[in-house]
């Protein structure tokens, strides 16, 4: 069975991309062989950056042809003599962004479309510019479809603005995909028997959030605590990924057990070296980084190495994260009272896209 349409187009800031869109955009591409998605935002609002809502609408619509729209490429458009106009600020009037549009369907997609997919009943008046336009490039009739796609249903009543005023509370609203990169990454990192792994379990829960096991922990065990050089590469690979998998569905904090950082040290120890790929991947930033002190009584549980070792990986931490200009938040004492001063440290900062600032 043919498509309705040949070529179909949605325009939004998509900022974020939520369930309403989604439904929008998976209507419009059952009725049309091609589908454009453009996107543009002036200003632009926080944490929905270009680069971002790229990412997101590639990754959720593979099969669309995305156009985010900034003024650097507005600039270089222009420069290779394409006929675009700057963009206009958000509350410029209707026509302008539709005139505006029109010139990005003729100069930069090369495309007059059959279509414009709205939720709204001022799609009629965006169809009209659209079809004007596009008559007068042609020199003959081109009449463009308003097609109003009905969204009443409650689930697919999502208010951008509500929405980027509580992500966290209406993070439902959107897919894991998209809620990850509002997520803060929280990692700990520790020397042997400093109870980061335990408080990893104990933040995630006082959080009400997930954590991210240290897998290269249940390597070690399932090897029967030998590794070889390739295993450390694999390791760190393999703790990136657990986390890029949980990000999406945890609440505000994703607490990570450990990072390549952690993974680096011990392969520089074991074998004086490390491969240029697990170097990069020690270079992965986080929102928050934790250092267990070693002030707990050393614990021997039969693997560990014993409390010289313990101090020799805490100031390697110490001297590396100085030497990469990465802030830490220092942990001593009880549980308890690490738990707090990280919880304190993040209750400030709900929502926001902040990175923590300082060594304390």
């Amino acid at each position: 069975m043919s498509a309705r349409f040949q070529t179909g187009l949605i325009v939004g800031k998509f900022a974020p991309l939520h369930i309403g869109h989604e439904a929008l955009i998976r209507a419009a591409q059952a009725q049309c062989e091609r589908l454009f998605i453009i996107s543009y935002s002036q200003p632009e609002l926080p944490g929905c950056e270009p680069e971002k809502r790229e990412r997101w609408l590639k990754t959720r619509f593979p099969m669309a042809e995305i156009l985010v729209v900034t003024p650097d490429r507005i600039a270089a458009w222009r420069a290779a003599g394409r006929q675009i106009d700057p963009m206009s600020d958000n509350d410029a009037p209707a026509d302008v962004h539709r005139h505006f549009v029109a010139q990005l369907c003729l100069e930069v997609l090369g495309c007059m479309v059959d279509a414009a997919f709205t939720g709204e009943d001022y799609g009629d008046g965006f169809a009209a510019v659209l079809s004007d336009d596009f008559t007068a490039k042609a020199g003959h009739p081109i009449q463009v479809t308003h097609v109003r796609i009905d969204r009443s249903q409650t689930a697919n009543r999502v208010s951008g603005t509500k929405l980027r005023a509580d992500i966290h509370g209406q993070r439902a609203a959107m897919a894991p995909e998209i809620y990850g990169d509002f997520v803060q990454r929280v990692c700990l990192l520790g020397g042997e028997s400093t109870g980061k792994s335990t408080l990893s379990i104990a933040l995630a829960a006082h959080l009400d959030t997930k954590y991210v096991a240290e897998y290269g922990r249940e390597l070690w065990e399932q090897q029967g605590g030998q590794l070889s050089y390739d295993d450390l590469l694999h390791i760190a690979q393999k703790q990136v990924a657990r986390e890029v998998g949980s990000i999406g569905h945890a609440n505000r904090y994703l607490i990570c057990d450990t990072s390549p950082l952690t993974t680096l040290f011990y392969c520089q120890h074991l074998f004086g070296k490390a491969e240029p790929a697990l170097i990069e991947l020690a270079q992965r930033p986080y929102d928050l980084v934790v250092l267990c002190a070693p002030d707990f009584d050393f614990v021997q549980d039969g693997t560990r190495q014993g409390n010289e070792f313990r101090l020799l990986q805490h100031r390697w931490y110490e001297a590396e994260l100085t030497q990469r200009g990465t802030p830490w938040l220092a942990v001593t004492g009880s549980m308890t009272q690490r738990i707090v001063k990280v919880a304190t440290h993040l209750r400030p900062l709900p929502g926001s896209q902040h990175s923590p600032q300082g060594v304390t």
